[in-house]
């Protein structure tokens, strides 16, 4: 898939960003990703709600082989072949493709929150230890004699 032929099937769904990413696109919406072009197809985002639809059409997640092991992606799936002649529909599936990228963007926000209050926590733990070590020194000096 060239980047015009893309442009040319999101043309319902509206503007769509392109750009090059892995071995093909990455498409997105508003600045969030919500499709991959890639060699082995079209793969739409995908969340709890979305799925269903995707099992109920026969597609499949997203995966990938490394030397060790396939990799599965079951955030997303691949874009059932009958819709690249519908574009109209092909649109519907694009913009709940971009609803669960939205939510799934929403679900990271309380991690990143999480993991900063964790560094403040340890922060304060490191500066309560150095005070510690401060003290436990001058009381050290104060003790001994002249």
């Amino acid at each position: 898939m060239d980047r015009e032929f893309l442009i040319d099937l999101f043309a319902d769904f509206g503007p769509v960003t392109i750009r090059k990413m892995f071995s093909g696109y990455g498409i997105s919406a508003d600045g969030i990703n919500f499709a991959l072009a890639l060699r082995a197809g079209l793969f739409f985002r995908a969340d709890e709600v979305t799925i269903p639809d995707f099992e109920a059409e026969g597609s499949k997640p997203f995966q990938y082989s490394t030397r060790a092991k396939t990799v599965l992606v079951n955030s997303y799936w691949e874009l059932p072949a009958r819709l690249f002649d519908d574009s109209e529909e092909l649109a519907q599936w694009a913009r709940a493709a971009l609803a669960a990228a939205q939510r799934a963007k929403v679900k990271k926000r309380p991690k990143g929150k999480k993991a900063l209050a964790k560094k403040v926590v340890k922060k304060k733990k490191q500066a309560a230890k150095k005070a510690i070590k401060k003290t436990v020194r001058r009381a050290g000096k104060a003790t001994r004699p002249p």
